[in-house]
């Protein structure tokens, strides 16, 4: 019964048009990365201790299960030998105390540093320190039409990315040229990602930011997005009007 559908990634389109007595009225609408994101830092973090020449994954955000945190530790498991590379996480969750346990349990605490949850306008400043930011959904058809809502933020943030998921967001972060991706659910292959991206030349992942944040500018900047609602409302306005008339 409704005028117009938005769909918040393109995978979810034909689904949803399948439900609906004229496809047309489905729309692309994702959701936007807050202005917050996109300015420069100069904050200094005391949470993170300072480690020159060690390579900084940042996750924030929630952590449960659609996050995956066993192919994340399974990972970083995989890479403890190198003393050259650490996880942060910063956020909170329902798996929040069975990652802690399993921090202990294989012996990571030098490697993954649990951070706790902070407000969201303290996130810019801890994107910042970190040398690439980190995504990841679990292995699911449904997450894999979704775009998690960390990518538009990191990619407004203009940090380097590696996501460990599948469909849209990997699409979004390869599209963008953000940063480096692998399947959902395979921690080998995060490894592998993270070994590859430590190779990485300082001018690759700034170029890597730099077209983040221009892909987010281009792609999910509130304001454009905002005018785009405006306009998808005096369409529905002027749809609706037209069904009025046709019924009189």
């Amino acid at each position: 019964r409704c005028t117009l559908v938005l769909g918040q990634s393109r995978s979810f389109l034909p689904s949803i048009a399948s439900h609906c007595d004229d496809p047309s009225k489905v729309r692309y609408f994702p959701s936007w990365a807050e202005d917050i994101f996109q300015d420069s830092v100069d904050e200094p973090i005391t949470e993170i201790p300072t480690a020159p020449g060690i390579l900084s994954i940042l996750f924030a955000g929630n952590m449960g299960d659609a996050q995956d945190f066993p192919a994340i530790l399974d990972a970083a498991d995989r890479l403890k030998h190198r003393n050259d590379i650490r996880w942060l996480i910063v956020g909170d969750g329902r798996r929040s105390a069975w990652v802690s346990e399993q921090v202990q349990a294989r012996g990571l605490e030098d490697r993954v540093l649990l951070l706790g949850r902070f407000p969201v306008e303290r996130m810019p400043a801890f994107y910042a320190q970190a040398d690439v930011l980190l995504v990841s959904l679990k292995k699911d058809p449904t997450f894999s039409m979704t775009i998690p809502g960390k990518v538009q933020s990191y990619l407004a943030a203009g940090r380097p990315i590696i996501g460990m998921l599948d469909g849209e967001g990997a699409d979004v972060i390869e599209r963008s040229g953000a940063g480096l991706v692998c399947p959902a659910g395979d921690s080998a292959a995060l490894a592998e990602t993270v070994q590859r991206f430590e190779e990485t030349s300082i001018d690759e992942r700034r170029r890597m930011g730099e077209q983040g944040k221009a892909y987010a500018k281009a792609e999910f900047d509130r304001n454009t997005l905002v005018s785009r609602l405006l306009n998808l409302m005096e369409v529905s306005i002027h749809l609706h009007q037209q069904k009025i008339r046709k019924a009189q």
